[in-house]
């Protein structure tokens, strides 16, 4: 027969916790690497730096996310879901491509310049001197992917009559994209809210009318 104290020990023994519990909030830590990853984009963050930015070590930032890479591609989830989902918005709630495309092209204005964080959007720039094939492929497939889902929608008001039937929906879309691109750049370098709704409001100018 087991005395009480030995049973308490045993219970004891079974219930304590196994592993150490973690020491950061998991949201927190993502979001500061999002913020590092945008700033500075992939090559040129650094795993010691992602960690300084999170506030972790090394064996935490693996334990969490896996590796630099498997975090970066959460980042970008992240990304798109919390900053990059106004022009998927746009293109869902409009009645057509061209008032899509005025919204999507505002909202950038907006989002591209807001203070508090870095300018541009990250799935343009994070790719810029990336000597990884894998994330320099999954940002250009995402860029491309929007493209596409422009041209669609065009597609989609050609056939409806809402743009000119010889429109060239390719070159349309692809003309949103290099606009998109291009307001992203410049407000990484230093452009205006104002100056980008300008440059929107000349894009915008060159819309196909039927």
């Amino acid at each position: 027969m087991v005395d009480s104290g030995t049973e308490k020990a045993q219970v004891g023994k079974v219930s304590r916790p196994r592993g150490r519990p973690r020491s950061f909030d998991r949201a927190t830590a993502l979001e500061k690497a999002l913020m590092a990853f945008w700033e500075h984009g992939y090559e040129a963050t650094s795993v010691s730096e992602l960690t300084s930015a999170m506030g972790i070590g090394a064996p935490s930032l693996y334990a969490a996310f896996g590796d630099k890479q498997a975090l970066f591609a959460e980042v970008v989830r992240e990304y798109g879901v919390r900053y990059g989902s106004f022009g998927d918005r746009a293109l869902a709630e409009e009645p057509t491509a061209r008032a899509a495309v005025e919204r999507m092209l505002r909202e950038a204005a907006v989002e591209y310049t807001a203070p508090g964080r870095p300018h541009g959007c990250l799935v343009i720039h994070a790719a810029t001197n990336c000597t990884s094939p894998e994330v320099e492929g999954s940002l250009r497939d995402r860029r491309n992917a929007s493209i596409a889902a422009f041209e669609r929608r065009m597609r989609d008001d050609v056939e409806a009559g809402e743009l000119p039937a010889d429109t060239d929906v390719a070159a349309l879309a692809r003309h949103t994209g290099a606009i998109i691109q291009g307001m992203s750049q410049q407000a990484r370098d230093g452009a205006s809210r104002e100056e980008l709704e300008a440059l929107a409001e000349i894009a915008m100018a060159i819309w196909p009318r039927t």
